[in-house]
């Protein structure tokens, strides 16, 4: 039987967190704000604003909010990054994806100043978290190495075997091991032998976009598995990357979708909104 590693209270426990910080900032006058984008109503998109709100209002965080019709031109978007780019009031900015047709995804977010980047999807934060400088590190990746090291797990000298490669997810999370010393292969879809790879992993991240992909086959006895994929079978039940009646008779701990990671995204990026009070200094 393997550990449920429980995403609903880790991440319970950094809102707290982060609540008392942006207390103790109030105390000093500080106002911690963020300031979220949301262009056209894509249901999807608009649970995630809604959570992201909810969060805010729990962790004390001032949520501006923008949601802009389906017709907004991708120029009115950026006039409208500019102005809150320039503006002391807001610390964060959060661009919902996906964007309408017509909007260059890429332009957008590199148009928010990298201080501002909660998400931590700016070049320049990229590239400061590749060669260890401080910066905004990416939510889901940052919340993977929380779940890791408060469920009582170590990275230092393990083996850890990333699936996927994604700039948001993939990349990002094999820097953020390789920071904890672990030693990190990162695989994907043109991997040779994946199978035997991925069972060499003390700790396997999963994030390649499959449903129920990676069964027991893949993993060695007494791993750690998290998987980062979330996905809506066609019975309405949600189902991650990993097929997790198969591998948790095998892990050692392993994450639940959903309430595994998910939870931890929103965590971390109210963890970012903090953060950025110091970067702005």
């Amino acid at each position: 039987m393997a550990k449920i590693i429980d995403g609903k209270l880790i991440s319970q426990q950094i809102k707290d967190e982060v609540k008392d910080k942006v207390a103790k900032l109030s105390e000093q006058g500080v106002t911690v704000s963020l300031a979220v984008i949301q262009v056209g109503n894509d249901p999807a998109s608009s649970v995630y604003v809604r959570n992201k709100k909810k969060a805010c209002e729990y962790c004390g965080i001032v949520s501006l909010a923008y949601e802009l019709p389906e017709e907004t031109t991708e120029d009115e978007l950026l006039a409208l990054i500019d102005e809150l780019n320039n503006r002391k009031d807001c610390n964060g900015i959060l661009v919902q994806l996906p964007l309408p047709k017509g909007i260059d995804e890429e332009k957008v977010l590199d148009a928010i100043s990298p201080l501002k980047d909660v998400d931590g999807f700016h070049p320049m934060n990229v590239g400061a978290l590749s060669i260890g400088k401080p910066g905004f590190l990416s939510c889901t990746p940052a919340g993977v190495i929380e779940l890791i090291k408060r469920s009582g797990y170590s990275i230092e000298g393990k083996e850890c075997v990333v699936i996927g490669r994604s700039n948001i997810v993939g990349k990002p999370m094999a820097m953020l091991l390789l920071r904890e010393n672990g030693t990190v292969t990162v695989t994907h879809s043109k991997t040779a032998d994946l199978k035997a790879v991925a069972k060499r992993a003390d700790i396997l991240v999963v994030a390649i976009g499959k449903p129920k992909m990676i069964d027991a086959s893949y993993v060695k006895d007494g791993a750690v598995v998290i998987d980062v994929g979330i996905h809506r079978m066609d019975n309405g039940k949600l189902c991650g990357d990993v097929d997790y009646d198969s591998v948790e008779p095998v892990a050692e701990a392993i994450t639940p979708v959903p309430g595994g990671v998910g939870p931890m995204t929103i965590a971390m990026l109210m963890n970012n909104c903090v953060t950025s009070v110091d970067l702005q200094k």
